[in-house]
């Protein structure tokens, strides 16, 4: 792997900003948004366990239906991709299980040889930790991780709480899936009228943020 020099990753986060407007006109390009969508795959997650589904919306007129359930904000119909980061309302046992037999199916192996690892998970998860709260938790990392890696290769994005789950739920067919809005996060390219692109970033000082011990 070649790696990246700390210099771009620090001018990908100062040029990055809340898009407030997208050029509608503009579609990111096939093997751009695959790398994105993989950046989504890629996710790191608490005992590995990723519960949640990344919905791409394309369609237009669905995105556009969407708008009176974000506030009306139009950066969910205006950009190229929008990212529906949702999550299992109620994760089980068998869900566990299902990472296990992945974990096997990557790694080779036996489910029997990850036993240990089953009980201990089986034991946090009776104790009520991983609720549909800790479940929304994880898909922020997914949402940093997601905006990062857009800002490395120039796309735009808006992380969005400003919506009605319930009502995007519904339009998204959610609750059939037995999953739930947790963030969106519109993707594209910035409109040359919107004027937050030029503005300052406010951000506290470094040294009124950073603590070391």
């Amino acid at each position: 792997m070649s790696a990246v020099a700390p210099s771009q990753i620090i001018d990908a986060l100062n040029w990055r900003y809340a898009t407030k407007a997208f050029d509608a006109s503009q579609v990111i390009p096939p093997a751009t948004w695959k790398s994105l969508e993989e950046s989504l795959a890629l996710t790191p997650s608490s005992f590995g366990l990723q519960p949640w589904k990344f919905l791409v919306i394309e369609d237009k007129a669905l995105r556009e239906s969407l708008v009176p359930h974000c506030w009306n904000q139009r950066q969910v119909a205006d950009c190229s991709h929008l990212v529906v980061m949702a999550v299992k309302k109620e994760l089980t046992v068998a869900d566990l299980d299902a990472f296990i037999a992945r974990m096997v199916e990557v790694r080779g192996g036996t489910a029997d040889a990850l036993a240990g690892f089953r009980k201990m998970l089986v034991g946090v998860y009776d104790q009520g930790y991983m609720t549909t709260q800790w479940s929304k938790s994880q898909a922020y990392i997914a949402l940093g991780q997601f905006m990062l890696a857009a800002s490395l290769v120039g796309i735009d994005t808006c992380p969005m709480e400003g919506f009605v789950p319930a009502k995007v739920d519904e339009v998204l067919g959610l609750p059939e899936l037995g999953l739930t809005a947790a963030v969106l996060c519109p993707a594209g390219y910035r409109s040359a009228d919107d004027r937050y692109a030029s503005l300052p970033k406010v951000r506290f000082a470094h040294d009124d943020v950073i603590i070391r011990r």
